[in-house]
């Protein structure tokens, strides 16, 4: 009798994380977050602001050069929109609690849509005031993914530094580097591919 139930309790552990892992979403939810402008008092940090940056994570899966090259670049990765959503599914969010500098463009304290222009020969990072929405059947106002992107809501764009690195990053990775207290990098991973933009708090 033991035995029967050990082993029916064995095989619905089984089927549930199988289940579990059936149910996990092909580019799951991640998020970057960081924070500036505060300091350490005996042993505490205070002041600080937080910046976090909301994302779907696609994963590779045996795909090779995600980006494409001249007048195909993005073509992979943008799904027919006008510029990539930086993620997948959901449009990208980013929340700044401090007024931030993108070279010559302030960025208000506030939450915006993040895209990526991705030229033939170039990446242009995109903060718009473009509402998302959590599926593309919900009947609010903003956008899914990048679907229906138009530039009349862009915040600021500016060009992003692009490199290329040995090593493949399998599933795409937004992070925060170089930081200091007054800022640092947003970097955008994937694949052999590395895009960056440099950020200050505003004055």
């Amino acid at each position: 009798m033991r035995a029967t139930i050990l082993t029916a309790l064995i095989l619905l552990f089984g089927m549930t994380t199988a289940d579990a892992y059936a149910q996990r979403a092909a580019s799951p939810r991640g998020e970057a977050a960081t924070q500036i402008g505060g300091a350490y008092d005996g042993g505490d940090y205070s002041g600080g602001k937080w910046i976090a940056v909301d994302y779907g994570r696609p994963i590779l899966r045996g795909r090779t050069n995600i980006f494409g090259d001249g007048e195909n670049r993005g073509e992979k990765v943008t799904g027919g929109a006008p510029v990539w959503r930086a993620g997948a599914n959901k449009s990208t969010r980013i929340m700044t609690e401090a007024d931030l500098q993108f070279g010559e463009h302030k960025l208000p304290a506030g939450e915006y849509s993040l895209f990526v222009d991705l030229g033939s020969d170039s990446s242009t990072l995109i903060l718009s005031s473009h509402g998302a929405k959590n599926s593309f059947r919900e009947d609010i106002e903003g956008l899914w993914g990048s679907y229906g992107y138009t530039p009349d809501k862009d915040v600021l764009r500016v060009a992003m530094d692009v490199s290329q690195q040995d090593r493949s990053v399998d599933q795409f990775t937004i992070s925060f580097i170089n930081m200091i207290q007054t800022g640092g990098t947003l970097a955008l991973m994937w694949e052999h591919t590395v895009m960056t933009a440099d950020f200050s708090l505003a004055q």
